[in-house]
């Protein structure tokens, strides 16, 4: 992979530490230590996923990502996490070098996280929040387009129109979210104005993500069309159409209101999907991009994939 990080030194590499601008993302009940570790061993930004995990849990992984890397990796916290006071707190005390937030206020967190020698880097989904997560002081900003699994911005913007208009909204390093999983894909957004690009359902169906098997195998199996927006009166998510979704979706269909919608979800809905591998009653949150992806395959394997596929394309570009 040494060609990519030939041509791909930038400002984000740089503020990360990092060989390669791959960041992959902080996905709840995917993101443990295994998965953490091994992307920035292959010279990424591992995140591990503390919006599924208690105080206690998140300080076992942390020590254990030191322990099978020296490379740098960080922390991905939603910000309404209702555990966020201890979250923060172990994340201060074990010299986490890098704290990636959404869902939430920057204003909040980001001063106190920088005044520990912390890098904050903070999700949005609209030019208009990463004006605020600038003003907030945050160090770079990830723009999440409508593609993305899990948790989406209300606007519905997708990756390739919500880049370029970030861009011109910020001079912060801009790292590209949602629909991306290979090296064209990297190239793609750094044309629109990217520095680098976060993968999330990719690296969800690798080898080391703790996602289930049965997960992890129907994801492998989507065909376009298969995962659609819902709970827009909640919380944007993008899901797998399974027997759980089609009773959101009469719901919704319906006029069903916030409250009904939230006594359906209930509670631990996607961890029973996502790690447990209940696909009949399970939130089943991932990317559009899925039904691109055929296979389970280990890191190593991915980050060369998206290294050699980057420089295909930008080869094929030259010779236009």
């Amino acid at each position: 992979m040494n060609a990519i990080g030939r041509k791909m030194e930038n400002k984000l590499t740089n503020l990360l530490k990092i060989k390669y601008p791959i960041i992959q993302g902080g996905m709840v009940w995917c993101c443990g230590w295994q998965l953490a570790s091994a992307v920035s061993n292959n010279g990424g930004l591992g995140l591990l996923g503390a919006g599924s995990m208690t105080p206690e849990l998140l300080r076992e992984h942390i020590i254990k990502c030191k322990a099978a890397t020296d490379k740098p990796f960080g922390v991905n916290v939603p910000l309404i996490y209702h555990e966020i006071e201890g979250i923060m707190k172990v994340i201060m005390e074990e010299g986490v070098k890098v704290v990636f937030s959404s869902a939430g206020n920057p204003k909040t967190w980001t001063q106190q996280l920088k005044d520990h020698g912390i890098i904050v880097v903070h999700v949005v989904s609209s030019s208009k929040f990463a004006r605020k997560a600038e003003e907030a002081g945050v160090d770079a900003i990830v723009a999440e387009g409508f593609e993305a699994g899990g948790h989406n911005g209300k606007e519905e913007t997708t990756t390739m129109t919500l880049i370029p208009q970030v861009r011109k909204a910020t001079g912060l390093p801009l790292i590209a979210a949602g629909g991306i999983a290979t090296g064209a894909g990297l190239l793609a957004a750094m044309s629109l104005g990217a520095d680098g690009v976060q993968i999330g359902t990719r690296f969800a169906l690798s080898e080391e993500s703790s996602a289930s098997s049965p997960f992890k195998k129907r994801c492998t199996e989507l065909q376009e069309g298969d995962t659609f927006l819902a709970l827009k009166k909640l919380s944007p998510t993008r899901l797998v159409k399974n027997p759980f979704f089609d009773k959101v979706k009469e719901a919704e269909d319906r006029g069903a209101s916030a409250e009904e919608l939230l006594q359906l979800l209930g509670r631990g809905r996607s961890k029973l999907g996502i790690f447990e591998g209940d696909l009949t009653e399970g939130e089943l949150e991932i990317g559009q991009i899925a039904s691109l992806i055929d296979r389970i395959e280990p890191v190593e394997t991915i980050m060369k994939q998206i290294a050699d596929e980057y420089n295909h394309s930008l080869s094929l570009l030259q010779k236009i």
